[in-house]
């Protein structure tokens, strides 16, 4: 029978309809490659093929848009926003309305042509992970943006258009209205309760242990309660930390491992699906928060949003998280392992 579970942060309801299940599942899409003799651009020794580098980890005398980077972060060729200009809000009869300001990078995760973070070794998911942070650092300065949304698109059907590994940023001058939601659930709860829900969250899924994927030392793993999408799951840290930004380098070192680890057990579990991840934190104008909790949210592109989803916010998941967590659970992978490279 299927289930109506209310997600506590937001109010969300999800439909957990197991029977759903054993419909038809649509074919993969391939992301794009690129004809023989083409060079990917985002490659070592192709630096001209996208513009300057914003920050770069790379070795010792190598210059600038040159061969000898680990990590690269430049911007978007095609930005949704633009760093340069003026908000210049105004309004239009009924209508508010300002210019697109805001930024648009690209996080290119290592040098060699690689379409799968899980062939990057910890150190250099570690890189990326300081990548995340040190650019959040920096565009926080900037008076005009607001909110710092990291995320990554693997696959054509999760909206990567490039196959080489890489992440993305845009900052906004505005706080979107999902993660308004989402800091306002957590905040009604702390005021009703005295708690942090996320806090919360953790201690009550370590305690039951049924939706746990992977429990470390600082971080835990899980298949949240009212998954919208199979095998959703999120990294949250045990440490209340509100804003991603002022994360430790022993908290770094530890999540480059647990993210590792968890992107091999989706794509061993899941024969290596199109997936999105989010980094959840709190606006760059706001203090240290006892309510808000970053997190990583990690969603395969196993079922499509259709009509009824959009048309009412329910989310229909047919593969209920306990389920889901087990299966991720008992699924063995060793992060420390790299594949070799052709």
């Amino acid at each position: 029978m299927p289930e109506l579970r209310k997600d506590p942060i937001v109010g969300r309801w999800v439909i957990i309809a197991t029977e759903r299940a054993k419909r038809t599942v649509m074919p993969k899409l391939e992301p794009r490659t690129f004809p023989s003799g083409t060079l990917c651009p985002f490659c070592e020794g192709q630096e001209d093929k996208t513009p300057h580098e914003i920050l770069a980890y790379r070795d010792r005398h190598s210059q600038p848009d040159k061969p000898g980077w680990r990590v690269r972060v430049v911007p978007n060729k095609f930005p949704a926003l633009q760093i340069e200009g003026n908000l210049n809000k105004r309004g239009e009869g009924i209508y508010d309305k300002m210019n697109g300001i805001g930024a648009h990078e690209v996080i290119i995760e290592c040098p060699f042509h690689e379409v799968s973070m899980t062939g990057l070794t910890e150190d250099n998911i570690r890189e990326v992970l300081w990548a995340y942070r040190d650019r959040l650092v920096d565009l926080k300065k900037d008076q005009r943006l607001v909110y710092g949304m990291v995320f990554k698109n693997v696959g054509a059907l999760a909206g990567a258009s490039l196959e080489h590994t890489h992440s993305q940023l845009i900052v906004t001058p505005i706080v979107p209205i999902n993660v308004s939601e989402e800091m306002q659930g957590a905040a009604d709860f702390f005021n009703y309760r005295g708690r942090c829900i996320y806090c919360d969250m953790i201690h009550q899924e370590l305690a039951t242990e049924k939706r746990i994927v992977l429990d470390t030392p600082n971080f835990v793993a899980f298949c949240p309660f009212a998954s919208r999408f199979p095998f959703e799951t999120w990294i949250v840290p045990k440490l209340h930390n509100s804003h991603y930004e002022n994360i430790q380098k022993m908290e770094i070192d530890e999540l480059g491992t647990v993210l590792k680890t968890v992107l091999l057990k989706l794509e061993t579990a899941l024969d290596k699906p199109p997936y999105n991840y989010i980094i959840h934190t709190a606006p760059f104008d706001t203090q240290s928060l006892p309510h808000y909790h970053w997190h990583m949210e990690i969603i395969p592109r196993l079922t499509r949003v259709a009509g009824f989803e959009w048309g009412t916010g329910f989310y229909i998941n047919p593969v209920p998280p306990e389920q889901a967590a087990e299966f991720l659970r008992e699924t063995e992978v060793d992060p420390s392992a790299v594949p070799p490279r052709p």
